[in-house]
C-alpha cells in the first residue's frame, strides 16, 4: 500500500511538471544557475573541492534539461559535464541535493558512402545531419589529404562509425573506426587502433597531433580517471579528467602544442586558467596558475613550448600544482596516453593483430562500395531511433 502510494505521488508530480531542454549559455556559471532557479547557493559551496572542480566543465553549448512543477519551481536537472557523467540536481523533502551519475547512452554502429558532388565535408552533413561525423571525418584526414586539391567531383567516401544517441539524439561525438576516400581513383583507408590512433593499411600512423609536457620537470601527483562505479548508486563517481603535476607556485608552464587562445582568466574551481584550441579538435587546459602572461590575448596564436603562465594555487587546490588537461572534442581524453613526440608504426603481434582488423574493415567498406554501384549514389544504415522524454535517466 505504501509503495502504491508513492507511485501515484510521483505520477502526480510528473503530470504536473514541465520538462524542458535548454543550451548552455557560454560565459554562464553553475552558481548562476543555481541563482536563477532560486536554489540556495550552499549547494555549491558545500560540494567536495573536487566536486567543485567538476562544474567548471560544463560546456558552452552543452543542452541540458529541467524539470519544473506547476509553480515554475525546479525540481530535477540534467547537466552533463562529459559524455558519460552528468550533474543531477534534485529536491527531495524540500530541499536541494546534487550528485553525479552516469548518463544513460547507447550506441549504434553505422554505415555512411557517398559520391563526392560538392565537398566531403558538405555532402556527408547535407546527407547525414550529422555535423559532427562530418567535422570528425575532415579531422581524421587532416594530415595526409588536401581536399581542396586532391578530392574531385565523382570520388567517393565510406565511413564506418559508432553513434552515441541520448534521449534518442544524436549525442556526443561520433567514433570513426574505419573510412576511405579516393583521390584521383586511388583509394586511401585509415583503420582506428591503438587508443583510436589512425593507421595506414601498412600500419603506418598517419594522424596524431604531437603534443609535448608543460612543463620541464614532471612528477604526477593524481592521475587522469573516469572513476565509474554506481550502478545503481554504489556511490563513487568522480571523475578527474586530467592529470595533476608537483610544481612550485611560480614554475613556467609551457604551451603543450601550437594553437590558439580560446580562454585566459579565471575559470570557476580551476582558479586562474588558460584553453588553447589546437588541431583536430584538440583542446588543451592548464589550470591553478598564479600567473597568466599578460602579452596572452584570447584569439591569439600561440606556439608549442612557449612559456603561458605561471603554476600556482588558485581556485580549488588542495596545494601547490598544475592540472593538465586534454580534450578532443570537448571530450575529456587522458593527456599522459596522448602526448607523444613521433607518429609510430605497428610491429610484431600487435601489427598481426592490426592487419586482420583493418582487412575485416577494408572488406566491408568494397561491400559498402559495391551497394553504391547498383545505381545508389548515396548508402546509409541508420535505422530509425524512438525519441524519449528529457529527464527520462534520471
Amino acid at each position: 500500500m505504501k509503495n502504491l502510494f508513492l507511485l501515484l505521488f510521483v505520477c502526480q508530480i510528473c503530470f504536473s511538471a514541465v520538462g524542458e531542454n535548454r543550451i548552455w549559455q557560454r560565459g554562464y556559471a553553475f552558481l548562476n544557475f543555481l541563482a536563477d532557479n532560486k536554489i540556495p547557493l550552499s549547494l555549491y559551496y558545500n560540494l567536495p573541492s573536487s566536486d567543485k572542480e567538476l562544474t567548471a566543465e560544463i560546456n558552452a553549448g552543452i543542452e541540458y534539461q529541467v524539470l519544473k512543477n506547476s509553480q515554475g519551481e525546479l525540481m530535477q536537472a540534467l547537466i552533463p559535464i562529459d559524455e558519460e557523467v552528468q550533474i543531477h540536481i534534485y529536491r527531495e523533502n524540500f530541499k536541494y541535493k546534487m550528485a553525479l551519475i552516469p548518463i544513460k547512452t547507447f550506441y549504434k554502429k553505422q554505415k555512411l558512402s557517398l559520391e563526392v558532388s560538392n565537398s566531403p565535408h558538405q555532402d556527408i552533413f547535407a546527407f547525414s545531419k550529422d555535423l559532427g561525423l562530418a567535422n570528425e571525418f575532415l579531422n581524421t584526414y587532416k594530415n595526409s589529404i588536401d581536399f581542396k586539391r586532391e578530392v574531385i567531383k565523382g570520388d567517393r567516401l565510406a565511413i564506418i562509425y559508432t553513434r552515441k544517441y541520448r534521449f534518442g539524439q544524436f549525442f556526443g561525438t561520433p567514433s570513426i573506426v574505419a573510412t576511405m576516400i579516393e583521390t584521383n581513383k586511388k583509394q586511401n583507408f585509415l583503420i582506428a587502433y591503438n587508443d583510436g590512433r589512425f593507421y595506414n593499411l601498412k600500419g603506418k600512423e598517419i594522424t596524431g597531433f604531437l603534443l609535448q609536457m608543460p612543463l620541464s620537470s614532471i612528477y604526477i601527483t593524481s592521475r587522469f580517471s573516469k572513476a565509474r562505479k554506481h550502478p545503481v548508486l554504489k556511490t563513487i563517481i568522480r571523475p578527474h579528467f586530467g592529470v595533476d603535476f608537483r610544481a612550485k607556485i611560480g614554475t613556467p608552464v609551457y604551451a603543450a602544442g601550437n594553437g590558439k587562445v580560446i580562454s585566459a582568466g579565471w575559470k570557476g574551481g580551476y582558479g586562474k586558467a588558460i584553453e588553447i584550441l589546437h588541431e583536430g579538435g584538440l583542446k588543451t587546459l592548464y589550470a591553478h596558475l598564479s600567473k597568466i602572461d599578460p602579452k596572452l590575448r584570447v584569439g591569439s596564436f600561440i606556439k608549442q613550448g612557449k612559456i603561458i603562465g605561471r603554476s600556482g594555487n588558485t581556485g580549488l587546490s588542495s596545494g601547490p600544482h598544475l592540472h593538465f588537461g586534454l580534450y578532443k572534442n570537448n571530450r575529456p581524453i587522458d593527456p599522459l596516453g596522448s602526448i607523444k613526440t613521433t607518429r609510430s608504426e605497428l610491429k610484431g603481434k600487435q601489427k598481426q593483430q592490426f592487419f586482420k582488423l583493418a582487412h575485416q574493415y577494408e572488406q566491408e567498406i568494397q561491400e559498402q562500395l559495391e551497394q553504391m554501384k547498383t545505381g545508389e549514389k548515396q548508402s546509409q544504415n541508420q535505422g530509425n531511433l524512438m525519441k524519449k522524454s528529457p529527464l527520462e535517466d534520471s
